[in-house]
Parts: structure tokens; sequence; C-alpha cells
């Protein structure tokens, strides 16, 4: 076998590899979303959409643009990030969890921006989901809880910036 071939077949294993863990992040991200909006038990079933990690975003599904890799072509073998938009009132108010999710071991963690990590055991099929969507909702309401405290406490000031406006509708990441 030339270098050529060699170095031809280890290219192709890397990108089954790569293959292997965007599908099974696009997998968990879509069950993820469906899941956690039937856990929230919604009363419309309007309440959880798969959005991209990072930039503007409209409350809508966004497919393979919901992802920090795109679903074809040479992808490298790493993280990946896509966003939740929760909808957070009876209204439009849709706030933005940005996940990072990573194999490690024989563990597949999720990493929520600015909140906790997540492990999930692997295969992905086998692992029950109430207890990651409970994590998701604890995330969400304590984001809002903790800024009602600090605002009773007298000390709701940061520097971060938390909402952004975009088309008349409110959207935050956390």
């Amino acid at each position: 076998m030339s270098r050529f071939d060699e170095l031809i077949t280890n290219v192709e294993a890397y990108q089954a590899l790569a293959t292997e863990n965007y599908d099974r992040i696009r997998t968990l991200a879509e069950e993820l979303r469906k899941g956690f909006c039937d856990f929230m038990d919604s009363k419309d079933g309007v309440c959880v959409h798969l959005v991209p990690p990072a930039g503007a975003f409209e409350p809508k599904n966004y497919g393979d643009a919901a992802f920090s890799l795109p679903p074809r072509g040479f992808r490298p073998l790493g993280p990946i990030a896509f966003g939740l938009a929760v909808r957070v009132s009876r209204g439009t108010d849709w706030l933005r969890v940005t996940m990072e999710c990573r194999k490690i071991g024989d563990k597949f963690r999720v990493i929520i921006q600015d909140g906790s990590e997540y492990e999930f055991g692997l295969p992905l099929a086998d692992v029950d989901p109430q207890p990651f969507y409970q994590h998701i909702y604890d995330h969400v309401f304590l984001w809002f809880a903790s800024r009602i405290e600090r605002y009773k406490e007298g000390d709701y000031g940061t520097r971060e910036i938390g909402f952004d406006f975009a088309d008349d509708i409110k959207t935050a990441n956390i």
C-alpha cells in the first residue's frame, strides 16, 4: 500500500467517525427537542425549536442549520453545538439554550453554555431522557429565579446583556 493509499484509508476512518458523531448528536438534539416539549406539557405543543447555537434566530426549526457543523462534506471530528429555543411565555418570548455535545470515553457529555454539564452513557438508546429534561428545565427555571432573587436583594446589575430583540420577537441566550 502506498503512503497516499494509507493516508486515504486513515482519513476515511476519520470521516466515518465524524459521521457517527454528527448522527448521534443530531439524533439526540431531535429527540431532545420533541421530548423536552412533551416534558414541558405545553397545551398547544409549540414550546421548543432547534435553532443555531449563535447569532440571530427566529423561533422555528432550522434543520441542518441548527448545528455548528454541516451534515455533509468534510467535517472535523469534534464537539458539535446547537441551540434549543424554549418558549418562556404564553406569547412569543423565546430563550435560547446553547449546548455543546461531545464524546468522552464511554460517556456522552452535554455542556450547557453558562451552565452545567450532563453525562449520558453510551449507547444513547439505553438512556432514560427524563432526568436530562428535568436538568434543562431546572437550568432555564433557575436562570430566571436567580435574577428574581438578585433583584429582590437589590443586586441585579451585571455586565451581561441577557436579552436580544429581533423582529419584534423577544429572545435571550443562556
